[in-house]
């Protein structure tokens, strides 16, 4: 794998066959909401299913490992950095296109882009989402919510890229879209368009909605922080933040990580933390608060080394 990563030569030929973007040896913080990552061998930002699909292709057909990502908001990386090839679906693949009270969207488009589309369009249903940082790929991958609504509400279809190198299209039906999970968690298909279907709405109606939302973010989430958003899923019966804040963890520190003081569910980059930190974090927070209350927080984060 080294010896393939290093020559740059498939890969490098098929980001310049589609012109896209890469890079080498590259630190991935940057590219990630909490600002944590070592060196990566290979970064590519690709512009099109059809490139996509050959990159994926090469690193299956060399043994190659590779990583996807989309706007990197719900990941924390390894200071290590990560070997192989790591494909970030963004900026260069996320056209968004309205039919009617549809909304199709590539995959990299960042959900703050989807949700302005709507409210231009006056179309409802995206209020909820407005403000989450994921891009729309991201976003059905768990099936991101807020407020009162989840991706499973508005989305009507996607096209995915299957494990045997097809494109294929699936209906919400089938998407097992449960919190904060899809057919697609964990899986190895990557998502390549996603599709909202919205309903007519009062323009005006919808933006003031959108920027109470907003409001209500800037207000009581840690916004001025690097992070990765709620640290941990919403344990049934309960809220985490407040079995966090109940074992005495608000403003918890190690090292540039901290526990939020204006909302205990997130850990935010205070600056210089690194992936032990916040892992320090996390394991500290599992086990003190399953001692007090035998409640098990499940991380909502995806740690990948």
């Amino acid at each position: 794998m080294e010896g393939f990563v290093l020559e740059h030569g498939m890969i490098g030929g098929i980001a310049a066959k589609y012109g896209a973007k890469v890079l080498y040896n590259e630190r991935i913080a940057g590219y990630t909401s909490f600002n944590i990552g070592g060196v990566c061998d290979v970064v590519v930002m690709p512009g099109s299913a059809d490139c996509i699909r050959e990159l994926i292709a090469a690193c299956r057909s060399t043994g190659t490992k590779y990583y996807i990502f989309g706007k990197c908001t719900n990941v924390l990386i390894s200071d290590k950095g990560l070997r192989g090839v790591v494909i970030i679906i963004g900026s260069d693949y996320s056209a968004v296109k309205r039919k009617g009270t549809r909304l199709i969207c590539e995959a990299g488009a960042p959900l703050i882009k989807v949700c302005n589309a709507a409210k231009e369009a006056g179309l409802t249903g995206l209020e909820f989402a407005y403000g989450i940082p994921g891009s729309v790929g991201g976003a059905l991958y768990m099936n991101a919510g807020a407020y009162g609504g989840e991706m499973k509400d508005v989305v009507v279809c996607c096209e995915y890229l299957d494990t045997d190198g097809s494109v294929k299209s699936i209906n919400t039906a089938d998407m097992g879209l449960s919190y904060r999970h899809s057919v697609f968690t964990g899986s190895d298909k990557v998502i390549l368009s996603v599709s909202f279907e919205l309903k007519p709405g009062d323009k005006a109606a919808v933006a003031e909605k959108m920027n109470e939302t907003m409001r209500r973010r800037r207000e009581k989430q840690p916004l001025e922080y690097p992070s990765a958003g709620s640290t941990f899923k919403r344990p049934e019966g309960y809220f985490a933040a407040k079995l966090i804040e109940d074992s005495g963890f608000k403003g918890y520190t190690r090292g540039g990580a901290q526990v939020s003081e204006k909302h205990s569910g997130f850990v935010i980059n205070r600056g210089g933390a690194t992936y032990s930190d916040v892992c320090g974090i996390i394991g500290d927070i599992q086990a003190k608060v399953f001692a007090d209350t035998g409640v098990k927080l499940e991380c909502e984060l995806i740690k990948v080394e």
